[in-house]
């Protein structure tokens, strides 16, 4: 019935494509701006964050195991959307104030580091122990050991599933429209505020975050062939 009225009146057609091609470079460049920035960003300061995070809970220090332990069970199990609230909305309230766009990086990275984590320390545990074993025999320490033959083998195993947040990581970014970031789906709120036309523009939102994820899709493909080629050379 929707589509039937807008095809059965020309002038309403015409308002559409007229609203959508004005828009089309809006969103884009609040993609390109702020959500492509956001996502790279946020994804390696949260890889960092997840790797000490996964060395602490397998290091055998019980101090580290359970401060680790506290981190990642705090994000874990509370919504991303109030995490993002308490930064941006609650910390003001005790006098730390930080700008929506900062904000949302230590949210969506505290949260990439928790989750992040349990993938790369699973990837880790997955490596048999006769590869460290391995590598003590030849007279290589724990670090060099790690970095050397652990890493590369868990790189392998952790990629898919780390490329999985990654994307997820694009698609979580529309949270930021609630601390005021204007990245994309912020411009087709606002948008869709003066002319009304919500299905549209959140439409023409949701199609150029597919787009950005379908791409990302193919590059992991890729780097996963590309990391088999290297562990196996």
């Amino acid at each position: 019935m929707y589509l039937s009225s807008i095809f059965a009146n020309p002038e309403r057609v015409e308002r559409l494509l007229e609203i959508g091609k004005n828009s089309f470079q809006p969103l884009l460049e609040g993609a390109i701006v702020y959500t492509i920035p956001l996502t790279l960003i946020s994804f390696i300061c949260g890889l960092a964050l997840a790797i000490f995070t996964a060395l602490a809970r397998t290091s055998g220090n019980k101090a580290l195991e359970t401060i680790a332990r506290i981190y990642v069970s705090a994000i874990r199990g509370t919504p991303l959307l109030v995490q993002l609230f308490i930064i941006f909305y609650g910390l003001p309230t005790i006098g730390v104030i930080i700008d929506p766009f900062p904000s949302a990086i230590i949210g969506f990275s505290l949260n990439v580091g928790a989750y992040a984590s349990e993938i790369i320390r699973a990837a880790i545990l997955s490596i048999p122990k006769g590869q460290w074993e391995a590598g003590y025999s030849i007279g290589m320490s724990y670090s060099q050991t790690l970095k050397r033959i652990i890493l590369p083998q868990a790189s392998r195993v952790s990629l898919p599933p780390l490329s999985n947040s990654f994307i997820s990581l694009v698609k979580d970014t529309s949270l930021a429209s609630m601390i005021l970031v204007t990245e994309m789906f912020r411009r087709a709120q606002e948008i869709a505020a003066t002319n009304y036309e919500f299905l549209l523009l959140y439409t023409q939102a949701a199609f150029i975050y597919w787009v950005i994820c379908f791409m990302l899709s193919i590059l992991q493909g890729r780097l996963e062939r590309r990391l088999d080629r290297y562990i196996s050379s």
